[in-house]
């Protein structure tokens, strides 16, 4: 076995919390189970990492096995990477039946026809994700397995899910050979960013709604009133946080919002003025590029109007992010992320 597959192997290893070491690689399969039975979990992290090592040696593992196991540990950390969406778009509606082999044989071809230091390995999930694995090198250099780039992509959707240690100039390329693998004909980024892959997935295939319900229980904690207040006073205060909770539960739902760190896209409004001021010569549109940013965006919205730093209810403007995002390519128009030259015909 090469020694920078062994060292990649360690490191891997490294990374994963010992209770879960043995556990992982059975999910990887490499090893078989008399291979694992013999294999000290009991011992310092070093010593587990070098034992499995050794045991990879006997079954000759390549860099294509370790990327397997590499893949396995941040599916199941998948929050340790930030992640972003992109949306495809298809020419005409026609639906097309996906064929897994196809689709690895062209995004292979595609990256390879340009880039000869590549390592692309794939992993298939129950839900109908294929992960993919890239690791990027140059001309001259080897890839470099420390800097991969992950592709999450689900078949016969338009959505993929980046999460990337890539060179702008390779961003393209990657760009180019899922749009062609996938049948699509343009992909543009939602700029959309989160660590919390799931909570992604649950705005672009809308397992997040808005549930718009009426509220009709007391606040609780509501009911302490202080000595001599005037009864009106308490009155008036108690209906305005019952209806900015009501406004608010209207907005955003009584569950858990999906965790969105980043959000972005353009305004395009016009100006209102006295036209005796003649503050603008022309009439044009004022346009702007709104963005936000926040560890946990949408509950940083929802709890805005409770907290009497905006009031209720919000505006539009906030409200609406993750429909905007569910209907990227009908609100907006922007320049494709490549030349035209690599727009998939």
């Amino acid at each position: 076995m090469d020694e920078t597959v062994a060292e990649y192997i360690r490191r891997t290893v490294l990374k994963i919390p010992r209770d879960e070491i043995k556990m992982m690689l059975e999910k990887w399969g490499f090893l078989s189970e008399a291979q694992l039975q013999t294999l000290n979990c009991h011992q310092i992290k070093d010593s587990i990492s070098q034992e499995v090592v050794q045991l990879c040696e006997e079954n000759s593992a390549d860099i294509k096995q370790a990327a397997v196991l590499d893949i396995i540990y941040n599916h199941i950390y998948q929050n340790k990477r930030m992640w972003s969406v992109y949306q495809m778009k298809k020419s005409g509606e026609e639906l097309e039946n996906f064929d897994i082999t196809d689709f690895k044989k062209k995004f292979k071809r595609i990256l390879r026809s340009t880039l000869k230091n590549v390592t692309i390995t794939f992993k298939e999930y129950e839900d109908n994700a294929i992960w993919i694995r890239i690791a990027w090198g140059t001309p001259y250099k080897k890839p470099n397995q420390y800097k991969p780039s992950y592709v999450v992509y689900h078949s016969q959707t338009p959505y993929v899910f980046i999460s990337a240690s890539v060179l702008k100039s390779n961003m393209p390329l990657l760009c180019q050979a899922l749009i062609v693998a996938s049948n699509y004909h343009d992909i543009r980024e939602m700029e959309l960013r989160s660590h919390s892959l799931n909570s992604l997935k649950d705005i672009v295939f809308k397992r997040y709604s808005q549930n718009f319900q009426t509220y009709t229980t007391p606040l609780q904690g509501e009911n302490v009133e202080p000595e001599n207040a005037d009864i009106r006073i308490v009155q008036e205060n108690r209906s305005e946080k019952e209806r900015i909770h009501r406004l608010n539960q209207g907005d955003f739902g009584s569950g858990p919002q999906p965790k969105l760190e980043f959000a972005q896209y353009r305004l395009e409004t016009m100006f209102k003025s006295d036209p005796k001021m003649d503050v603008l010569d022309k009439k044009e549109p004022f346009r702007c590029l709104v963005k936000f940013s926040s560890p946990h965006l949408l509950e940083s919205l929802k709890s805005l109007a409770p907290a009497g730093m905006a009031d209720a209810p919000l505006s539009p403007l906030l409200t609406c992010i993750p429909h905007k995002a569910r209907n990227y390519f009908k609100i907006r128009e922007k320049k494709s992320l490549f030349p035209e030259s690599f727009v998939s015909p």
